[in-house]
């Protein structure tokens, strides 16, 4: 693959990551949503959703890496380093282009995250902070513990994606070592999609489940220069938290996966 393939493939697909993931999030959060309040479960599915629709997009281009922790798994296990840094840059990209595409979806709801006259604070009427539709918010604000949990669940990401690889015949595209025209059933994308959700479901309670650094960062930076009313603070203090947990996260999971394989 070139280094432009990467770079397109890495930006179209991380895009459409964050366009469903963050639009996942607007639409449970906003008010005038229709979707609002649909609740944890909805979330967990519409990430997972999203990643099957970015991995499956961005693959025959880049491989639809879509994560610079997954990205860094990969290189640790195979000591290939030398297109990382193309990876890295088509996601954080793809994930600033997608967040402001999810921010023009939802753009009238985001426009109307103002006080209406003569309601009080705490009622449902007031304005919604909005850095969750965006990027992860810890529920308790405990740095090693959230650092903890981001590093676990990348982890329980990367190791899995790492596994799936050693079956060629659910990857897509020609098996190696295959006769001309013998195909991958293509379902490894799917396999992921599905690990999503249940590190959603299982173990996204405490932090929101960064396990993407890119998936953070891009839509944090978007997001502290939107002219979103009302929009509360871009949380900056906490930004390493889900930068540094997963990319600690996926060089481990390659030390396992490397190790044990």
């Amino acid at each position: 693959m070139s280094n432009g393939d990467i770079f397109v493939g890495e930006v179209i697909g991380t895009a459409i990551l964050i366009l469903f993931g963050a639009g996942v999030c607007a639409a449970v959060t906003l008010r005038f949503s229709k979707a609002r309040a649909s609740g944890w479960i909805v979330i967990a599915f519409g990430w997972g959703f999203a990643v099957l629709a970015g991995a499956y997009t961005a693959a025959p281009l880049s491989g639809g890496h879509l994560n610079p922790a997954v990205t860094l798994g990969i290189a640790v296990d195979t000591e290939t380093w030398d297109k990382v840094w193309v990876y890295l840059l088509g996601q954080l990209v793809g994930a600033m282009l997608g967040a402001v595409l999810a921010y023009l979806v939802y753009l009238a709801q985001f426009q109307a995250n103002v006080r209406k006259e003569g309601t009080t604070e705490g009622t449902a009427d007031e304005p919604t902070p909005t850095l969750g539709i965006f990027s992860t918010i810890p529920e308790i604000r405990n740095p090693v513990a959230n650092l903890i949990t981001e590093i676990i669940a990348t982890i329980a990401l990367v190791l899995p994606i790492l596994a799936f690889g050693r079956n060629t015949g659910i990857g897509i595209g020609q098996i190696p070592g295959e006769e001309a025209g013998i195909y991958g059933s293509g379902i490894s994308i799917l396999l992921v999609a599905f690990l999503v959700v249940g590190i959603g479901l299982s173990l996204g309670g405490p932090t929101g489940y960064a396990i993407n650094p890119a998936r953070d960062l891009g839509p944090r930076i978007v997001h502290t220069f939107l002219p979103i009313p009302n929009k509360g603070t871009s949380d900056w203090g906490y930004a390493w938290v889900p930068v540094v947990g997963p990319l600690v996260g996926g060089v481990l999971a390659g030390l396992v996966y490397n190790a044990a394989f």
